[in-house]
């Protein structure tokens, strides 16, 4: 007979890796509606379109045009929500590079106002495109463009609202940052 222990099995508790999932914060903004409401409608047009061609073998004339614009206003409305987000695709190197202080936080504030800027300037001009497209007409409808420049329009200011918010929050966290990417990982 073995009279020798048995090893002890490993108990169910012990994990070589741990993942831990982050809190899911659902956030209510307007911009995140429209761009919910748009894009559904997206969807449904796109498939009306593809069902209409692809099966009826009749193509419905307008399903193109709509999704052409609702796409383009997609675009703009959806800017907002990663303006609010402070998601845009950005070059960080130098940045990153720099260690914490007042150079690295004048760089910091020297882009949030740049992009202000651009945010200021694309806001204006989408307003003068959108008076001056008044009297042009969609090609199916007999509606202006402008109400098609109308809602570029309003991604724009509202881009431009949420930067100003970034660069008010920034302000008044003097645009510090965590300096690299071991210091933005929380430590377990």
């Amino acid at each position: 007979m073995n009279t020798k222990p048995k090893p002890d099995a490993p108990s169910d508790d012990v994990h070589l890796i741990v993942a831990k999932d982050e809190e899911v914060v659902i956030e209510h903004h307007p911009e995140d509606w429209i761009a919910f409401a748009l894009f559904w409608s997206l969807a449904f047009i796109v498939f009306l379109q593809f069902f209409t061609r692809y099966i009826l073998n009749d193509s419905l004339s307008w399903t193109e045009e709509i999704a052409r614009y609702g796409l383009m206003s997609l675009a703009f409305i959806g800017g907002a929500v990663v303006t609010r987000k402070k998601s845009h695709i950005a070059v960080e190197l130098l940045s990153n590079l720099m260690k914490p202080g007042p150079l690295r936080s004048a760089l910091l504030a020297l882009i949030d106002f740049v992009t202000l800027g651009f945010m200021a300037l694309l806001a204006y001009f989408s307003v003068t495109i959108i008076e001056r497209m008044q009297a042009q007409t969609m090609t199916v409808f007999e509606l202006p463009m402008s109400i098609v420049y109308g809602v570029v329009g309003l991604g724009c200011l509202m881009m431009l609202a949420r930067q100003v918010q970034v660069v008010w929050r920034n302000a008044r966290e003097g645009w510090r940052r965590a300096p690299d990417v071991t210091e933005q990982i929380p430590v377990d």
